[in-house]
Parts: structure tokens; sequence; C-alpha cells
């Protein structure tokens, strides 16, 4: 067969895997000349050869792609003639229109933790090995192309031997862009000690202390997970009092519960943080009124050596002030952290991007649930179920705040930000979304904000709507989250029934809505149903104190006689005094807005159960210790009209706690009837295809989704959760960017 040219375009995440050295060896013992770049829009390949060979080299770029990559698409049209090129060869990365990702941060792979526990090995003990298998990408990265000029490793270059491996194309550190060694690479330190960094923090962590320590994304506060004293210390020291610590060892099955899906999680290439069922050895301090506990496996070179030498496990919190970014910076570190930390471990290469940790929970399957996005799968890019979509800038809510990127059929999700009530947090998420418009060379066409205008997410939104000349999209709250869930499961267009409970959001009508029943899909929705609303006592205080939103369901249900009929729940309610002055704002209409919110619904129950009724410390508290209390039980619903007024719920629950029902049995029966109700509701309003989308931030809750789903697929019908994005408002900047693309493209 007569030789010919080809050219072919490969497009995804494709830079920073080693995919350039891939194509090098299959182009070679497939006897083709020609060479492989990088440029704006992922891999250019120009080959030369046998029609039979450039057929199997593209077919084997789309079969055969290195473990961290993920291709798009693989264009393959005809090329020049390539008599006179020689060998192939790989050429300098060229430049463009940027359409390609960077890949996410990986993990430590087997070979290079081979390397750091072989004595024998040149980078034995150095705490930043890595390869095109592993090691750090989007929190080093600079710009695109992936080249290492263009990343925080282009401030060291390289020695002589690791030059060697770099150009060597029978190493797997082949075009390794953040390739180092102790000779030539990043060096480690320790600040507020003396010694060698590892052992010398060691030693501090031993006798108690609290030390920085500065990894991937950021810097963590670390401290002996079992040694109560210091996490007690840690906690005061923060600010945190009872917020979940995450664990970071070599043992989670020690501490948790691991079962094969979960321990492929942990050792996966993301190396989240993964929710799991703790065991009695873990001690309640790091997790106080919880069941499950957060641990997460090392994912760097550091973190292995500092676990080995340690010996147990760890505190790995984020290196901050409660409610700011995470420190990514040194000096910044002994500034903000000089409180906390007793000693620093710190490095010189530069994080050029924060990143949190990412963390996941697993549902009655064993399928993992998203609960926050960032490293590990951050920029991963999202494939969506339209193409040729135009390129949208969607900014998310204000709470556990995210934006998007669109273009094409693909979505790219930022990273958990935070909550923008807090200025440093507003700046981190103007930050990276600087960064992502920079790296992407992205300018939206189109900008979608929440329908809310006191989001600041929205009111940024707006502004850059007006800098650029983008098209403005407001979106309705509770819309985004069912397309987002949609996206999230690549379904079309369609009409869907969606059940979305979260703590609240504004709904097209100027209401606060939290726990609605709508019909449609992306191009619109209409209420088929939704929580009766009650009072938001005090406004932003009832999310603060529990008790208020008791009072508020029991006024709803009881009238003013309430206390006639509560027996037991009085004790959980505040002083006479304050009680009056309550119900008459109740009355009065004072600082009371309507709200049907879901979140608010189990603050309530939990107030009833005696679970943090005076005040909670963070969101969902409350909630997250009734899920705790109702998930060893295995209690049918009561029996009550399947409304969503509640009444018969309360009256159920009250008889329960007169009759000296444990609060336990009450918090599964309260699970169970909500999921009963909501799914009779889902089956009334009849979607055509039968599929029911679940979310918003309830929709986290583990012992309500296994319920929801036993009970939707008994009425016949498909439940359909997250499996990407959070079902919180991490997500929602996606729903907003597709309803909002797909509306302004006249669909």
């Amino acid at each position: 067969m007569s030789a010919k040219g080809r050219s072919i375009r490969v497009r995804g995440t494709v830079q920073g895997v080693g995919f350039r050295p891939f194509v090098w060896r299959l182009a070679r013992e497939l006897g083709l000349t020609g060479e492989v770049s990088n440029d704006g829009q992922g891999v250019r390949i120009a080959a030369w050869g046998d029609e039979a060979e450039l057929d199997e080299l593209a077919r084997r770029i789309r079969d055969e792609a290195p473990p961290l990559a993920r291709v798009a698409g693989v264009e393959v049209c005809d090329g020049p003639n390539g008599q006179g090129w020689g060998a192939f060869k790989i050429v300098e990365s060229g430049q463009g229109a940027t359409t390609t990702a960077i890949p996410p941060d990986a993990a430590t792979c087997p070979a290079c933790l081979a390397e750091i526990r072989d004595p024998g090995e040149r980078r034995h003990k150095y705490a930043f090995t890595n390869c095109t298998h592993c090691g750090p990408r989007l929190t080093i990265a600079r710009a695109i192309p992936w080249d290492r000029a263009q990343t925080s490793m282009g401030d060291f270059p390289m020695c002589a031997d690791c030059a060697e491996q770099y150009g060597d194309p029978a190493d797997r550190r082949f075009h390794a862009q953040p390739i180092a060694c102790a000779a030539c690479g990043p060096r480690l330190w320790i600040e507020g000690a003396e010694g060698e960094p590892i052992a010398a923090a060691v030693k501090l962590l031993r006798g108690g202390a609290i030390v920085a320590v500065k990894g991937l994304g950021g810097f963590h506060l670390a401290c002996d997970a079992m040694n109560a004293q210091a996490v007690a210390e840690l906690r005061c020291r923060k600010a945190r009092d009872a917020k979940p610590f995450a664990v970071m060892t070599t043992r989670p099955a020690d501490l948790c519960e691991v079962s094969a899906a979960a321990r492929t999680l942990l050792e996966s290439a993301a190396a989240p943080i993964v929710l799991l069922p703790r065991r009695a050895a873990a001690p309640e301090a790091l997790a106080p009124d919880q069941d499950h506990l957060g641990v997460m496996l090392p994912a760097t070179p550091l973190h292995h050596l500092l676990l080995v030498e340690f010996g147990g496990p760890l505190v790995m919190t984020s290196g901050n002030r409660s409610g700011e970014p995470q420190v990514i910076d040194n000096a910044q570190a002994r500034e903000v952290l000089s409180g906390i930390a007793d000693a620093f471990v710190m490095h010189d290469r530069a994080i050029e991007n924060r990143l949190d940790d990412s963390v996941l929970a697993m549902d009655e399957a064993g399928a993992s649930i998203p609960i926050r996005r960032a490293r590990g799968f951050a920029p991963a890019p999202i494939a969506l179920p339209f193409d040729g979509l135009p390129p949208v800038l969607a900014c998310g809510g204000e709470l556990k705040a995210t934006f998007t990127l669109i273009r094409g059929g693909e979505a790219m999700v930022g990273p958990h930000i935070g909550d923008l009530e807090q200025a440093a947090a507003l700046g981190d998420y103007r930050a990276m979304l600087d960064l992502y418009r920079r790296l992407f060379d992205f300018t939206p066409a189109i900008v979608a904000v929440d329908a809310h205008g006191g989001y600041l997410s929205t009111q940024m939104g707006e502004r850059i709507a007006q800098e650029t000349g983008a098209c403005l999209v407001r979106v309705a709250h509770h819309h985004a989250h069912m397309a987002s869930c949609l996206a999230d499961n690549g379904m079309g267009d369609g009409e869907y029934i969606g059940l979305l409970l979260d703590g609240l959001g504004l709904g097209p009508d100027g209401a606060l809505w939290g726990g609605e029943v709508l019909r449609g899909g992306y191009r619109g929705v209409e209420r088929v149903g939704g929580f009766v609303p009650v009072p938001l006592v005090g406004g932003v205080a009832a999310m603060k104190e529990p008790w208020r939103n008791l009072l508020a369901h029991l006024r709803a249900a009881f009238g003013a006689d309430w206390r006639a009929v509560t027996g037991p729940v009085m004790p959980y309610l505040p002083d006479e005094p304050r009680l009056r002055l309550a119900e008459s704002m109740i009355d009065s209409g004072t600082n009371c807005p309507p709200c049907s919110s879901a979140g608010r619904l189990f603050d309530a129950v939990a107030a009833a159960l005696g679970i943090y009724p005076a005040r909670i410390s963070h969101e969902g508290q409350a909630a997250m210790a009734l899920e705790a209390l109702a998930r060893p039980y295995d209690e049918a619903a009561w029996d009550i009209a399947p409304d969503l007024a509640w009444g018969g719920l309360w009256r159920a629950l009250l008889g329960d706690l007169n009759a000296g029902v444990a609060p336990g049995r009450i918090a599964a029966r309260f699970h169970a009837t909500l999921a009963r109700v909501l799914a009779h509701q889902a089956a009334a309003a009849g979607a055509p295809g039968g599929y029911v989308i679940l979310s918003g931030g309830v929709m986290q809750n583990r012992v309500l989704l296994a319920g929801l789903r036993r009970e939707i697929r008994a009425r016949g019908m498909v439940p359909v959760a997250h499996k990407q994005v959070p079902a919180n408002d991490g997500g929602l900047s996606l729903g907003q960017g597709i309803i909002a693309a797909l509306r302004e493209r006249g669909e």
C-alpha cells in the first residue's frame, strides 16, 4: 500500500499526561515518520507512512491513551506529503486559540512511591518526586500549552540527570514537565523547629503540637488524630468547635469500615476525602455527633514521608482561619497561621492555583456521591448532552460557590471556593475565575447568574456581562439545580419531574423556596408541588438557631394553641419572653418571610429531638446529626396523608415523643415518611418518561436519598441523582450555564 500523509488532532485532557511521548512510541513502533506537538487545542500530529499503519495509529490513540488522559475526540484528515521528515519526533508546543484542558493534579503513582522508599534510588525520600502519571498539574499551571516554562517548575532548571530522563523516550519521565530531584528541584524546610524537616515535624506532632504543612493545593493544619487534647487545641485555635476534621492515614481500616468500592476511591488518582462509617477507635472529637469520618490517603510524596515517619493518623484540615480560603503562600502562612500552628513545613515551589481537597460520600450501592469537587477533579471537563453550545460563563450561588465555563459540548466546572460572604473567599473567587478565563482564552458571549440579585456572585456576573458586552441571563435557583443533575447524568432535552430540596433559594414568584416539586426540563419548569411555607422567624437568624424553625412548624401545624399539644419538646425551646417575642414577629409578619425550605424542616425536627436546638455552628450541623441518629434503624414511615403541609408528620412525631420512643427511631421514621410522601408527590405529578431528578443540598443526606430511591422505584419510576458535581450549590453553576446556553440558542 502506498505511503500517505495524515493530520491528526486529539482534543480533551491530553496535556501534562504523557500524551506526546505515548504518540511518539506508537508512531515509531508502527514505522511512521512525522511529528507531534501540543498547542492551544490539544495535541497535533502530522504523520506519514503506509495507510494501514496510519489507521492503526488513530485507533490506538483512541483505545490506549495514558491513564490520566481523557480523549474527547480524534479528528483525522489527509495531510501533506511527509517524505524527507525523517524519524518521528516531538517538537516544541505551538500556540493558537485555547480549547484544551489542563489535567487535574494526581496522587503519587506506585512507581514514584517505590522510588522514594528505595535507599538505592536517587529520589529516595525526595518530597517532590513525580512523573507523567502523577504529580502537580493545575496547582502549578500559569498558562497553556502545558510546558514546564509555563508552570512554577519553570523556576527550577533541570540538572543533567533529570534532563537525561526528560529526553529519554524509554523513561516514564520523558517530557514529564514537573520532573525534579533533590539536586535541582524544590527544597523542603521547617520553621519553628530545628533539624531535618520531616523528623522535626514528627517530633512536634508526637508531642501534641500543631504543624502547618504546605501541600499540593494549599497549606494543611496537622495534629495527632488520636490525641484528644491536640484535636481540642486545634479546634480552639481555629475557632472550629464542631465541624468535622478530615484525617489522613495509611491505614483507613483502623478508623473506618472500608468497602472495596471505597478503597478504589481512596486509591484513585484524585485521592479525595471519602466519608466512611467510623469505628470505635476513631475519637469522637474528630467528628462530633457523626457516624462517618472523612479519611484520605497521602496524595503526595511529602505526605507519604510524613505519615510513614509518624506511624499513625493525622488530622489534615485546611490551613486557614475559619471561613477563609486555604493559605497557599509562605509569607501569608506565617502571617495568617502564626496563632494556630506551632511550626511550619514549607517548600519553595509556588502554588499557582489554590485547590481544596475533594470530598465524596458513598451511597447504599457503593457509588460515589460528590460533596465537594476540587483537587483531583478540577478542571477536568464534563461532557454535555448538547454540542455546539456558545461560550457561557455561569457564576453559581452565594454558598459553596463555583463557576462554570461552557463551550461547544463541554463544561469546565471551577473548583469549590467556599462561601462568598467572606471577603477573602470572594477575592479567591475573582482570582480563580480570572485564571480560568486566561488559561482557556475564554470570553463569554453569555453570562448566567442566579435570579437573587443580592448574591455577590450575581453582582459579579452582572459586572462581567457589562464589561464584555455578553448577554446576561438570570436563572431561577431550583431550575438550575434540576438542570445541573440532568446535565451531570448526560440526559437530553425532555420533560422530567424534579424533587429539589435545599436550605432556600429565590423562586420565580419572588418567594423563598426550598422544598419543591417541578415538572419540565432545561427549557423551562413549572411548580407542581411544594412544601407549604412557614415563617422564617428572624430571617437569617433562623438558619443558625433551629428552635426558631421548630416554633414556626409547631405554629403552622397546631396554631396559636400549639403549647397544649407539644409536651416533651418544650424543654428544647427558649424561655417564655423570647418565645412570645418570636410569636409576635410571626403574628405581625416582622422579619418572618414565608419559606418552603426542606432544610429548615430538618432543623425543626432535630430541635424537637434535642439536637442543637439553641444554635448550630455550621451549616447542616443539626441535619447531619439527625441523619446519623437515624442511620442504624430500619423504621416504617408514619401513616399520614401524603401532602406537603406536614401537620400529620408533626402529630405523629409528637405522639412518638410522648410515648417514649427512642429519638433514633423517631429520626428514622421521619426520614422514611419524607421519602414516602415525596415519592407519592412525584408519581402524582406524572413525568412522561418516569424519571425523577433529585437535587439540592438536602439530597446529600444518604438516609433520605436511599429511602427516596426505594420509594420511587416501588412506584415504577427511575430516580436520578448527581454523579460528578455536588447536589448542593457547588453544582448550581453547571445548571445555570446549560439553561442559559440553550435559552439563548433558541431551544
